[in-house]
């Protein structure tokens, strides 16, 4: 009989596993592509999936990209040079549909990491990235999950960060050895 962390853990990565082989790579690269020609790339959710978003944002400062955190002490100003990505399962929560709504009057290109098929931000995305996961308003929406509540895109979004970065360092023919360079030094 096989261990209860066994099955739990199998049952967590492959449906990780089915969510990111669900997502368009098409809309990937073109996220890619934003992300390159941005000045400076900005990064805003909520909750737990705020801190999978902000280990994508370290990724992305690894990489030699200005990324800003917004609402952070250091934020810089955003204008049309930029994009802004927001992570938001249901694309219906309150803040980053407020803050969508700012950096769109300040032109900045939006792109949106979310389970929703329909949402307001989505609306004024200019790219939008699915991964099928349940969401608050919609628990069985997606890929079943046996996790609570929106555990499973939290982690998708972490794998996809992963992966998107990857995806950049290729694109600037950077080697893992060159990420050193901007990795912080005082710690």
């Amino acid at each position: 009989m096989k261990n209860r962390y066994y099955e739990i853990a199998d049952g967590i990565l492959q449906e990780i596993e089915t969510v990111i082989h669900q997502v368009d790579p098409q809309e990937t690269e073109r996220l890619v592509q934003e992300i390159l020609k941005a000045e400076k790339v900005f990064l805003f959710a909520v909750g737990r999936v705020f801190l999978s978003l902000q280990c994508f944002g370290k990724r992305l400062s690894h990489l030699g990209i200005d990324c800003q955190v917004v609402g952070s002490i250091t934020e810089k100003p955003a204008d049309n040079q930029d994009l802004l990505i927001i992570a938001s399962g249901s694309g219906e929560s309150k803040l980053p549909l407020e803050i969508a709504r700012i950096a769109k009057s300040k032109g900045t290109r939006l792109a949106l990491i979310t389970s929703a098929r329909v949402s307001s931000i989505k609306a004024m995305s200019d790219i939008a990235i699915h991964l099928p996961c349940p969401t608050k308003n919609d628990p069985h929406a997606g890929v079943p999950s046996q996790q609570p509540m929106s555990s499973l895109f939290d982690q998708s979004l972490h794998v996809f960060g992963d992966i998107i970065a990857i995806m950049l360092q290729q694109e600037k023919g950077l080697k893992t050895e060159d990420l050193w360079r901007y990795h912080a030094n005082l710690e």
